[in-house]
């Protein structure tokens, strides 16, 4: 499969599973965390699907379309390891959602930092949250969820958290 093909699929999978999730929590309040800004694309699909949600985003470094990048409110920048612990202080409530477009061309670092998300990610999950990954995670307390129709197994990932 050419590079072009696989980032479509990546792409399509990833739409698939974030419009899925966005089902699963209508009607549930409390906030969505996107775990990396990149270029913006998730942020900007996300408040188009959830209008009035609150959205917080972790970007190591901005480099978003200026249209794509969130408030000074609602962007934690820096490293993952600085600015996830101790986040929900500053979110005020727990996540219902979370989308993790963290992966790299690097596999050794993904893997590390993969290592340190879910983990890390677990204390800002609400009771029945979603997690939408791009990478597979240890989330302690979700389970994984199939993933929706047509999307090949390993291409994307979804977990859920244990009912309160």
């Amino acid at each position: 499969m050419s590079r072009l093909d696989s980032a479509i699929r990546r792409l399509q999978a990833q739409r698939a599973c974030l419009d899925w999730a966005v089902g699963e929590i209508a009607g549930r309040p409390g906030p969505v965390l996107e775990l990396g800004l990149g270029n913006g694309r998730t942020f900007d699909h996300l408040r188009e699907r959830l209008p009035g949600r609150e959205i917080f985003v972790f970007e190591r470094k901005v480099a978003a379309h200026p249209d794509c990048i969130p408030d000074d409110d609602h962007l934690l920048e820096g490293d993952f390891h600085d600015s996830l612990p101790g986040a929900l202080a500053r979110i005020g409530d727990r996540a219902v959602m979370a989308h993790c477009d963290i992966g790299s061309g690097d596999r050794a670092l993904t893997a590390r930092l993969a290592a340190f998300v879910g983990p890390a990610l677990a204390p800002l999950l609400a009771a029945n949250a979603v997690v939408v990954a791009d990478q597979a995670l240890e989330i302690p307390g979700c389970h994984p969820v199939p993933l929706p129709a047509g999307i090949a197994p390993g291409r994307y990932h979804i977990y859920r958290a244990a009912a309160a």
